[in-house]
């Protein structure tokens, strides 16, 4: 019987933080590290994950595609998963990079009213829990959720199924007031809802410790957050859009700039340290 898969969430209450940036490169570092790593994009209709693989314009012209993330969340998924024994297969596409991906779609828009008139809470919320844990998590080392930038229905299925939270954060007071509310936000949930989930890593998006101001950020998140904060912080670089343009993670360029180097290098620190702390390790 294999070990069940490590899971992890990207969330915050905040849009533009980068959390789907992570949850690539985080994914390809782990790849790189030797784990089979699965991906799920419920960040919106909008692909982004896909995007950073080069993706999303063959996913957008498959419009039918079916069965899709949503599919899983329906009453009917595991009458569906019997009579389609390739339904789980056909929601995973490979990346390129080495992670599976199963892709956002456009019917995400309405998945979170569609949870909502769910009445009991602990059915509205797991399951996404029961899909992975049923249908997928076998197959994997570790799974990664991108999250939408907002509480929802669809943000607390990938809390209560991940179990533990990545938190990207850029430079700035107001994000860091949105950290402390994760973590309050996350305390609320383990105390009302009874599920314990907890902040596993803060990552700091765009950070320049070489200067004054990137130093006394540095120290300020070291101090609030001193067992979640990551490792290595990941300094801003023109080659993740440029990447990303190419069809791809800063992994995948033959020449990369300095700072994006010492990007890729931020990213594998903290892909070591994130299995570390959701229990894994080799």
């Amino acid at each position: 019987m294999p070990d069940p898969a490590l899971r992890a969430a990207t969330f915050l209450d905040k849009g533009g933080v980068g959390k789907t940036t992570a949850t690539a490169h985080l994914g390809v570092a782990l790849d790189r590290h030797g784990y089979d790593v699965l991906l799920l994009d419920l960040a919106g209709k909008q692909g982004d994950l896909a995007k950073h693989f080069g993706l999303w314009g063959d996913i957008q012209a498959d419009d039918d595609r079916w069965p899709n993330i949503t599919t899983v969340f329906q009453d009917q998924w595991e009458t569906i998963s019997e009579k389609l024994p390739t339904a789980v297969e056909d929601l995973i596409v490979p990346t390129g990079e080495g992670p599976d991906l199963i892709p956002a779609h456009e019917s995400l828009d309405g998945l979170d009213a569609t949870l909502g008139n769910i009445d009991e809470a602990a059915e509205r919320y797991s399951r996404l829990d029961e899909f992975l844990t049923g249908y997928v998590e076998d197959d994997y080392d570790v799974i990664l959720v991108d999250l939408p930038g907002s509480t929802s229905n669809i943000a607390y299925n990938g809390l209560w199924a991940a179990k533990h939270v990545v938190a990207p954060v850029r430079p700035g007071p107001f994000e860091a007031g949105q950290a402390a509310q994760l973590r309050r936000d996350l305390k609320t949930i383990r105390e009302e809802q009874d599920v314990n989930i907890e902040l596993v890593m803060v990552l700091l998006n765009e950070v320049d410790e070489r200067t004054k101001a990137g130093k006394a950020y540095l120290e300020e998140f070291e101090d609030e957050y001193p067992e979640a904060l990551a490792p290595a912080q990941i300094p801003s670089s023109q080659d993740v859009q440029n990447a990303q343009m190419n069809g791809g993670t800063l992994f995948a360029l033959e020449r990369p700039s300095k700072t994006a180097q010492r990007a890729i290098e931020a990213y594998e620190t903290d892909a070591e340290a994130l299995v570390e702390r959701l229990g894994g390790g080799r």
